[in-house]
């Protein structure tokens, strides 16, 4: 069965996800987290992709991104992932592959899911066993978006301004976010999708996504072909 290809659009929010080799640690230590931030810092506006949010975990990492051009998240990701390898074998004296294969992603809609996966994102740790709470983890973007560090890098969505009208207030109404939580469902959605490559939204805008590539959005199903309306409302 041929290979789904990766569903790309400019303009639109993305959920990448890039894994370890056979869920090998892809990170030993604080010089190799910052390391892959440089890449990512330098990579991200040399492609003109915007990131919002990003988690670094010991075997993978998330980013949440909208990229300007329809090539720059591939060439973001294909140069970072090169470099980030050679880097990482030349300091730890090994040799061969670090990544399980290409990265997955797939186009979510902001106004449900840009905040969600925001959240999923800062809790990725806290649900691993590493900390206790979000801002005790030091690989993710959730120290600055509540006001604990300042990454000039990170681009601010529209949505997440929306929260407030001050920085202290989006920054605490974000917190209280993320001190919420995510229920098991909006967890699994967030996940499956990037890793099926499957858009996530309502009927309206995966028609709208639907008709801006000729790559199939929502997941077929043996049988009658269904409408993109009542895929939505079966997810």
């Amino acid at each position: 069965m041929a290979r789904l290809p990766r569903l790309t659009l400019p303009g639109h929010l993305h959920h990448v996800i890039l894994r370890g080799n056979n869920r090998q640690p892809i990170f030993h230590g604080a010089e190799d987290f910052e390391a892959l931030l440089t890449l990512l810092k330098d990579g991200a506006p040399k492609e003109t992709v915007a990131v919002h949010a990003y988690v670094l975990m010991d075997n993978h990492f998330h980013l949440l991104v909208t990229p300007a051009t329809q090539d720059g998240l591939p060439r973001m990701m294909q140069a970072v992932g090169r470099r980030y390898v050679q880097y990482f074998n030349r300091r730890h004296a090994r040799t061969g592959t670090l990544w399980e294969g290409r990265y997955r992603s797939t186009v979510l809609q902001p106004e449900r899911y840009l905040l969600a996966c925001m959240v999923y994102l800062d809790l990725n740790p806290v649900r691993a066993g590493l900390v206790q709470q979000a801002a005790d983890y030091a690989w993710s973007s959730h120290a600055h978006w509540v006001g604990l560090r300042n990454d000039r890098w990170l681009a601010p969505h529209a949505l997440y301004w929306a929260l407030g009208n001050t920085p202290f207030a989006r920054e605490a109404a974000y917190a209280a976010l993320v001190q919420a939580g995510l229920g098991a469902a909006m967890q699994t959605s967030l996940t499956d999708s990037a890793l099926s490559g499957w858009a996530l939204g309502d009927a309206e805008f995966l028609e709208g996504l639907q008709q801006q590539t000729p790559r199939r959005v929502t997941r077929g199903a043996p049988g009658r072909p269904r409408s993109i309306k009542n895929i939505a409302k079966e997810g």
